[in-house]
This record gives structure tokens, C-alpha cells and sequence, in this order.
């Protein structure tokens, strides 16, 4: 494995879930970890103790209020001194019908999912640009390619998201800074514990591995992407070939 030691990384949105995961497979890497949380303190603070190694950051960070993401970053930096990633993994999800969809349901999609990872790409970015050197990953989705029904605030958001990283990894390869994208499929999380096993085999049967993912599946492609030099503007799917 390439080594990833003292690497400083801030992950948003990682209390629980797939944040988590990241969060706690980089600390097993030796990388210097943000953990951020918007409203759930209590669980960042959980998975703040439960990190490998020592100098970790535990940050609030609201990802749709600009003046938050700029005083989480100006600690960051106090902290560490160098921003080696951003892992924009914040997201909600606020499933409805189309025609049952309040505006404002969508609206704070898109404002969470993809205007957060534009804030904390563009603030991310400065400093990057000033090292010559950074990487930023975006988590995106298997529905931005196949579409979800009752989903469609959710869905757009993240295909907005994989035009973002293509046109950020454009825009700042000059600058020796890549930007990437993961996709994950049908991951295992607290949602999909309280599915009953009739639901469970419906989705299984689509996918080819006849699996769900786990969220260390998509911290460990995190890790991957960090050791790489030479992969921009990529989607990596993980999504145990739900989409090919």
C-alpha cells in the first residue's frame, strides 16, 4: 500500500454512516482526520473517540451556510496546517412523488448535496491552489446514472454533482489538484437494517453480486483515490455492478 501518514483530510458529514467509515479507515491509514457534524454533535464526538492515532479535529460544520464552511476551514488550518483532501459526503435525502414534492423539499436537497459541495470545493480549492497539490472527492450516487423513482430532488443533485467534478478537475489539474467522484450503490446502513427480508431479496436480485456494499467498500476507494497521482474527473462506482 502507498502510505497515506500524515495526510490532513476533512470529511463533511462524518458522524454516521459512510462519513464514519472514512473517517475511521484513514485514521487506521495514519491520515490526520476532520470530523465534521452539522446537528449531531453527540455522534461525532462518538466516532471522534473511536479514531487510531492522535491530532484528529472535531469541527461543526453546517455545509449550506458559507460563513460556517469558512470558519470551519480557518480551524482546520490553524490545526493542521496544510489541507492535503476534502471528502464532501454531506448529504440528505427528503424522498417524495414528483408531484407530491414541496419546493422547498427541493430546494434543501440541492442546497445540502450540491451547493455544500461546491462551498466546500471553491474554500478547499484556496488553499490547494497554494500548495500546488490537493484532492478533492466528491460522493456521489448510482441513482445520478439509473434514476430513482421518488427521488428526483435527490437524483439531480447528484448528477449535478458529477458534472461538478468533471468541471472542477478541468479547471484545477493545472494546479496538480484532482478531483474525483464516488458512486456508491446500495450500501448497508441503519436505513437498510429495518428492510424485511422480502424487500432485501428484491433489491439484492439486481444487483449482479447479489450483495449490498458496506461503507468500508467506499472508505477504502476514498483510500485508493488518495494514494493515486494520476486519476481526475473520474465516477468511481461501487455499486456491485448495479450500473455498468
Amino acid at each position: 500500500m502507498i502510505s497515506l501518514k500524515d495526510q490532513c483530510v476533512m470529511v463533511t458529514g462524518s458522524s454516521r454512516g459512510i462519513g464514519a467509515a472514512i473517517v475511521k479507515h484513514l485514521s487506521q491509514r495514519e491520515v490526520r482526520v476532520a470530523v465534521t457534524y452539522s446537528s449531531s454533535k453527540k455522534e461525532a464526538q462518538e466516532i471522534f473517540q473511536e479514531l487510531d492515532g492522535s491530532g484528529h479535529l472535531l469541527l461543526e460544520l453546517d455545509v449550506t451556510k458559507p460563513e460556517s464552511i469558512t470558519k470551519a476551514f480557518d480551524q482546520f488550518m490553524a490545526h493542521f496546517g496544510t489541507l492535503s483532501a476534502l471528502v464532501n459526503n454531506a448529504g440528505i435525502t427528503k424522498d417524495t412523488l414528483l408531484l407530491r414534492m414541496k419546493n422547498e423539499d427541493f430546494d434543501s436537497v440541492l442546497k445540502t448535496n450540491l451547493y455544500g459541495s461546491f462551498y466546500c470545493s471553491k474554500e478547499a480549492a484556496k488553499y490547494m491552489i497554494k500548495n500546488r497539490k490537493g484532492n478533492i472527492i466528491n460522493i456521489s450516487s448510482v441513482v445520478a446514472q439509473i434514476g430513482n423513482p421518488g427521488q428526483a430532488n435527490y437524483v439531480a443533485s447528484k448528477a449535478a454533482i458529477e458534472g461538478l467534478t468533471r468541471s472542477m478537475a478541468n479547471e484545477l489539474s493545472g494546479r496538480n489538484i484532482q478531483v474525483n467522484a464516488i458512486a456508491p450503490g446500495f450500501i448497508q446502513t441503519e436505513m437498510t437494517k429495518q428492510l424485511n427480508p422480502k424487500q432485501m431479496e428484491a433489491i439484492t436480485s439486481k444487483i449482479p453480486l447479489k450483495k449490498l456494499g458496506t461503507p468500508q467498500d467506499v472508505a477504502e476507494t476514498v483510500a485508493f483515490l488518495l494514494s493515486s497521482e494520476y486519476i481526475t474527473g473520474q465516477v468511481i462506482a461501487v455499486n456491485g455492478g448495479l450500473a455498468m
